[in-house]
């Protein structure tokens, strides 16, 4: 008897998940709007990063491949939040801009504060029939910075 509430559960625990990973973004700001929205809590630990259900195949890999040779107990090439632009804190007052779009690209600013005004820039791509990121920059202050980049993409 119990056997099966194990497996009903199991499968209820399924089946609500599919949703989030299945989720397609038709339109750029769709995608920003639930990126600036979702709670890291609930991602795959097994993913190369919280955020991988909105990153593109490209920037996945890139983390993977950043995870893979990265010694353990290190810190791989990105020690930081790059959606949050830092470590700590969290994004208030979300402004999205009005998306760039150019075939399958889309170039979008994101501005929020994080103890400070910060503009992130967006590259997002559109894949697997929905729009993903494919890079966040920082080309502000002392030290601006690319996702892709930090990566070792040259792209």
């Amino acid at each position: 008897m119990r056997l099966p509430t194990v497996v009903l559960a199991l499968a209820f625990s399924a089946f609500v998940a599919l949703p989030a990973l299945a989720e397609t973004y038709k339109t750029p700001k769709a995608l920003l709007k639930a990126l600036y929205s979702y709670d890291t809590d609930r991602s795959d630990a097994e993913a190369p990063s919280p955020y991988s259900i909105f990153y593109s195949d490209h920037l996945n890999k890139l983390l993977q491949a950043d995870l893979d040779n990265t010694p353990e107990g290190d810190v791989g090439a990105v020690d930081f939040d790059p959606v949050i632009a830092g470590q700590d804190g969290e994004a208030s007052n979300v402004r999205i801009g009005q998306p760039i779009v150019l075939d399958d690209r889309a170039e979008v600013e994101v501005e929020f504060e994080n103890g400070k005004e910060v503009t992130l820039f967006y590259t997002l791509v559109r894949e697997h029939g929905g729009w993903k990121v494919d890079d966040i920059a920082d080309q502000q202050g002392d030290n601006p910075w690319s996702l892709s980049a930090l990566l070792g993409d040259a792209q």
